[in-house]
């Protein structure tokens, strides 16, 4: 047995006596096994997906809500990636539009030039360009968009394009961001 301090012995007679006669609670040692909590379940993610597969079920499918041909993504070296993010999420207000539907490749060129440099001089710095999705065309192909992609690349004024949302036009149109003035 272990000696005890003196001192504490005193203490504990003199908590012995302030407690007086208490009788000990009474009780069982029970051993609870709980089993573990579910994982978390991320219920909004769940929600949004039913709702989506919901309404893709629920219209029928036309033709023309498919998109057709690839996205276009351009953006020239320096351009910052959240200015890039901003403008593929159509962020940015559309200061002038330009509808090439129905006009030859000649024809189109020269529009969307004449169109590139009013824009350069007007109050704004994003605009978009409707070049079709080809769906009117003899090879139901679009025959502007790769030629709008061409000559975006090329002119100077040109920081940065994509496809627009489906909401302005999906992958018939871009957003066209263009280098501010001077």
């Amino acid at each position: 047995m272990a000696k005890h301090d003196p001192q504490d012995m005193a203490e504990f007679e003199l908590f012995r006596r302030a407690v007086g006669d208490v009788k000990p609670l009474r009780h069982e040692t029970r051993i609870v096994r709980r089993s573990p909590p579910p994982p978390p379940r991320a219920r909004q993610r769940e929600l949004d997906e039913r709702d989506v597969i919901q309404s893709l079920l629920s219209d029928p499918l036309h033709p023309e809500d498919l998109e057709t041909g690839e996205e276009l993504l351009f953006c020239r070296p320096g351009v910052q990636a959240r200015t890039f993010r901003k403008l593929r999420r159509g962020a940015y207000s559309i200061s002038a539009e330009l509808d090439l539907h129905g006009l030859t490749v000649e024809q189109a060129r020269e529009t969307l030039e004449h169109f590139l440099r009013q824009a350069r001089h007007g109050p704004g710095y994003c605009v978009r360009i409707i070049h079709g999705k080809g769906l009117g065309s003899p090879n139901r192909l679009p025959v502007l968009k790769a030629r709008v992609d061409h000559w975006l690349r090329q002119h100077r004024d040109v920081l940065a394009f994509c496809s627009a949302r489906r909401q302005d036009g999906g992958t018939g149109a871009v957003y066209v961001l263009l280098r501010r003035k001077p």
